[in-house]
């Protein structure tokens, strides 16, 4: 069975967002097409000077709004196996691959079959390395989430240890990309992911990642320092 990981309502739950799902993914779209087209407007100058002015007062009025200290994301309580993709889709609305409200992101959209996690979705212009590439740091932090993925639905969540890139050939621009993630081997407290990514059939980029198994109480420890360390003194 395949789960998507989208939705207006499993978004909800991030105290940031409660009451304004719908304008904060409008504003994220709006936002993720004007830098699009940072990268593709030929604009006269005094036209492009004129919108980043407008922008300015744009930004200077939703600044008004921004709260201090920003709230974090909470843990949720345990799931059933059957809501894994909503449980991760809930706890990742700003992540910067596949986040629904983060305009940095392509988006990317993330599913379950079986215990492999697929990412799938293409890269435009603002990804680009190489001409006419996706950037390798683009791929690697695909694949970072492709790998967290496939160890959330094999119950064995913890932060990276190690995530080592092989890039087959280029990764081109505006191409479907298929990233494959699955778990190969749990030894203790280290687990080892293995991921692929394919586009028109052939494998573009391969990746091992080490992650640390943690209890979920070591991971709400682990949230609470860096909570602590991101406050301002």
């Amino acid at each position: 069975m395949s789960h998507n990981l989208s939705g207006p309502a499993i978004d909800a739950v991030h105290p940031i967002l409660i009451g304004r799902v719908d304008g904060s993914a409008a504003l994220a779209d709006a936002v993720r097409r004007l830098i699009e087209l940072c990268t593709a407007t030929t604009a006269p100058d005094a036209l492009t000077l004129a919108a980043a002015r407008e922008l300015e007062a744009i930004a200077d009025v939703l600044q008004q709004h921004v709260p201090d200290p920003l709230p974090g994301k909470t843990w949720l309580p345990e799931v059933q196996r059957t809501d894994l993709a909503a449980s991760m889709a809930t706890r990742t609305p700003f992540d910067l691959m596949v986040g629904r409200h983060s305009p940095l992101a392509p988006p990317l959209t993330v599913s379950f079959i079986g215990k492999r996690a697929v990412l799938t979705g293409s890269f435009s212009r603002p990804y680009e390395g190489p001409p006419g590439c996706v950037h390798g740091g683009a791929l690697a932090a695909s694949f970072d989430l492709a790998c967290a993925a496939a160890n959330f639905v094999a119950d064995v969540q913890g932060p990276t240890v190690r995530l080592d890139i092989t890039y087959r050939r280029p990764t081109a621009l505006n191409t479907p990309c298929t990233f494959e993630a699955e778990v190969e081997e749990l030894d203790g407290s280290r687990v080892r992911t293995v991921g692929r990514l394919v586009q028109d059939g052939q494998v573009t980029v391969e990746a091992v990642g080490v992650f640390a198994v943690m209890s979920r109480e070591d991971l709400e420890r682990l949230l609470e320092r860096a909570k602590t360390a991101a406050s301002p003194q």
